[in-house]
C-alpha cells in the first residue's frame, strides 16, 4: 500500500520535458500569426513552444498560466492608450484591443504566479503598462528635444540597425555584453518603468531599450527584436533565450515539487488585518496571505494565529484576553467556511485529504499564552475549538513565563503555572511554540516537555543578534530534543540593518540546517504580522522561495522536510 507522500509522488511524477514557453502573437483576419523566429529562438534554447490566442475570459487565461513554464510576450501594433487611461495621439498606429486585453491580463496575473517573462518589443511595453509604468505613445512626438536615432529600419530584420548600453549587474548584460548591436522597428517605448521594473539598457538617444524585475521576479523585457537574428542563423541572441528558457525550467522544477509534496506555513498573522475590512476570498492588497495569494505561490496550509498583545495581567483582564482568542478564532473558522476551496485541518490526514481533494488548509493557533488566563482548563477548550500549538508567551512575560524581550525576567523561566502548562499541553497534544521565549524558559521547557517542540517563526542569531532570534546552541539543543525551527521572514530578524531580502532568507534557511540539520528546520513566514521582505513578499511567492532554494542544492526529500514534514512530525507527534 502506497504511502500518502508516495500517492501524490505518483500523480505528480517528476518528469524530465522540457519547459513550456506560451508565445502571444498577432491577431487579425486570418486569426492567430506567429513569427518564425519566436518558436525557432525558444526550440533552440531547450524549450517547448506553444502559441497563446487572445482570450476574453479570465477563466482561459488562467487556463493558459497553468499549462506553461514561461510567457514570451511578441510584438506587434500599438497598444490602445484608452486601455491606459489616455487619449490617443495623431501618430498612433494600428491597434488591436482584444489582443491588448488579453495580453495586460496575461502579464499581470503571470506575474503574481511568479512565471517567468520575456517581452520583445510591443512586449516589453505590455510589460511596463500591466506593472505600472506608462508608454510613450510615439518617440518624436514624446520626446521631441532628443536627436532621436532611425527606431524603425528599412534594412532587413536580422541586421542590426544601432547599439546600446546595457548594465553590467543586468540579465540583458551579463548575457550578451554592456554594448549590443540591436535591430530597431518601433514607434512607441517605455516613457517610465514604474516600481516593479528597472531601466537596464538604452540607446545612445535615451530610449528606453531593456527592463527588468526589481523584485527578484523573473521578468524582463528588451525594446529589440532578438528573435530575427536566428532566421540568419547568426545564434548572437540565443544566451538571451537559453537564460529565459533556464528560468523557465527552474520554475517548472519548483511547480512539480509543489505538487508533489504538501507545504506548510508555520505562523501567519492574517487575523490581525481583520480591522482593516479585508476579504480573504480575493486578492485583497492589506493581506499578505489569502486564497488568492496562496494559489498563485502553490501554498497548500497556513497556520493562522490568534495574536494577543501582552497587557495587564488582572482577573478581568485575563478574562478578556481568553475571550478576545476565542473571538479571533471563531471568525477565523468563519473566514475560512466561507472560502471556496478552504478547509480547517484539525489532522495530519486532514491536510493530505485537503491536498488530494485539490483544497487548501488552515491551521488554527494562539500566540500567546496570555490567551489562558489563570485556568489549565482553557487548553482542552482551545483544542476543542480547533487550536493545534500554542506560543506561550509574545513580547513581555506573562503567567506562564518569560519572555524574549520587555522582559523582567520574573520567573527565571517558567512560572509554576506554566510547568503546570506545559504538562497539560503534552497531554491534550497541543503543540507548544518556543518563538518569544527567552532562553531560560526555553531550556526548561526542553528539559520539561515528553514532546518535541517548534519555534514556528524563528531565525537564526548568528546571522542577525536579535533576542528572538535562536543561538546555534539553541537550534543543536532543539534538534536533539526532535524538536523544529522555522525561519522566519520578518525583515528585522534576518538583518540589523535595513535592507533584508529573500537572500538572506535563503542565508537563514541554510545556517540552520548545517547547524541543527535539515530534519530540524521549517517555514514560518510571519506573514501579516510585519513579515515579508523583497524576493519574499506574499504567499504568492513561495514558489520562488522554492526555486532559490533548488539552486542552492537542496533535494527533493530536502525540501520536502523544509516545506512541512518536519513541523507536522512534531505539530501532529
Amino acid at each position: 500500500m502506497l504511502t500518502p507522500y508516495q500517492e501524490l509522488t505518483s500523480r505528480y511524477p517528476n518528469h524530465t520535458a522540457r519547459p513550456v514557453i506560451g508565445i502571444t502573437g498577432n491577431f487579425g483576419d486570418k486569426g492567430l500569426e506567429l513569427a518564425e523566429g519566436y518558436y525557432r529562438s525558444i526550440a533552440a534554447a531547450g524549450g517547448i513552444a506553444v502559441a497563446l490566442p487572445p482570450m476574453d475570459d479570465a477563466a482561459q487565461v488562467l487556463g493558459q498560466l497553468e499549462g506553461v513554464d514561461g510567457i514570451l510576450l511578441s510584438g506587434g501594433g500599438d497598444i490602445n492608450p484608452l486601455l491606459l487611461g489616455e487619449e490617443p495621439l495623431p501618430q498612433l498606429g494600428s491597434v488591436n484591443p482584444v489582443r491588448d486585453s488579453h495580453e495586460l491580463l496575461l502579464a499581470k496575473l503571470a506575474y503574481d504566479r511568479g512565471i517567468p517573462m520575456l517581452g520583445i518589443c510591443r512586449g516589453v511595453q505590455v510589460l511596463v503598462a500591466a506593472l505600472g509604468g506608462t508608454l510613450h505613445q510615439d518617440i518624436k512626438a514624446c520626446m521631441p528635444d532628443a536627436e532621436l536615432l532611425k527606431h524603425s529600419q528599412q534594412m532587413p530584420r536580422f541586421v542590426a540597425s544601432h547599439t546600446v548600453s546595457a548594465l553590467p549587474d543586468s540579465i540583458v548584460g551579463k548575457t550578451l555584453g554592456t554594448s549590443i548591436a540591436v535591430n530597431s522597428f518601433h514607434h512607441q517605448a517605455v516613457a517610465t518603468p514604474g516600481p516593479l521594473l528597472r531601466v537596464t539598457a538604452t540607446a545612445p538617444d535615451g530610449v528606453i531599450e531593456a527592463v527588468e524585475s526589481t523584485d527578484f521576479k523573473s521578468v524582463m523585457g528588451v525594446q529589440w527584436h532578438p528573435e530575427c537574428f536566428i532566421l540568419d542563423n547568426n545564434p548572437c541572441m540565443l544566451p538571451l533565450f537559453r537564460h529565459f528558457v533556464g528560468e523557465a525550467e527552474s520554475f517548472r522544477k519548483a511547480k512539480v515539487l509543489h505538487q508533489r509534496i504538501l507545504t506548510v506555513d508555520s505562523h501567519c498573522d492574517t487575523a490581525m488585518q481583520f480591522d482593516k475590512d479585508v476579504n480573504f476570498q480575493q486578492r485583497d492588497p492589506n493581506l499578505l496571505v489569502d486564497a488568492h495569494k496562496m494559489s498563485e505561490g502553490m501554498l497548500d496550509a497556513a497556520c493562522m494565529v490568534a495574536y494577543l498583545e501582552q497587557q495587564g495581567r488582572s482577573e478581568s483582564e485575563l478574562q478578556a484576553a481568553t475571550d478576545k482568542a476565542v473571538g479571533i478564532i471563531n471568525r477565523l473558522k468563519a473566514m475560512v467556511g466561507a472560502t471556496e476551496g478552504f478547509s480547517i485541518a484539525l489532522t495530519k490526514e486532514d491536510l493530505l485529504q485537503n491536498k488530494f481533494e485539490g483544497k487548501k488548509s488552515v491551521v488554527l493557533g494562539i500566540e500567546n499564552g496570555y490567551a489562558l488566563g489563570k485556568d489549565l482548563t482553557n487548553i482542552r477548550k482551545f483544542w476543542d475549538m480547533g487550536v493545534r500549538y500554542l506560543t506561550l508567551c509574545h513580547n513581555g512575560d506573562n503567567d506562564l513565563c518569560d519572555s524574549a524581550r520587555k522582559s523582567t525576567q520574573e520567573h527565571g523561566g517558567l512560572s509554576d503555572f506554566g510547568r503546570a502548562a506545559v504538562e497539560e499541553l503534552n497531554r491534550t497534544g497541543m503543540l507548544i511554540d518556543l518563538s518569544h521565549a527567552a532562553e531560560s524558559t526555553f531550556y526548561e521547557v526542553l528539559e520539561r516537555s515528553a514532546r518535541p517542540v517548534a519555534c514556528t517563526h524563528s531565525s537564526a542569531r548568528a546571522l542577525c543578534n536579535h533576542p528572538r532570534n535562536l543561538t546555534d546552541d539553541q537550534l543543536r539543543a532543539l534538534a536533539q530534543q526532535g524538536g523544529v525551527a522555522q525561519v522566519t521572514f520578518y525583515a528585522g530578524f534576518l538583518r540589523e540593518d535595513e535592507g533584508a531580502t529573500v537572500d538572506d532568507a535563503v542565508r537563514h534557511i541554510l545556517h540552520m540546517i548545517n547547524v541543527a540539520g535539515i530534519d530540524h528546520v521549517g517555514l514560518g513566514s510571519d506573514f501579516d504580522g510585519d513579515g515579508g521582505v523583497p524576493g519574499l513578499a506574499s504567499a504568492a511567492d513561495m514558489v520562488h522561495l522554492t526555486r532559490r532554494l533548488q539552486a542552492e542544492g537542496l533535494t527533493d526529500d530536502d525540501l520536502r522536510k523544509l516545506w512541512g514534514a518536519n513541523f507536522l512530525r512534531v505539530l501532529f507527534n
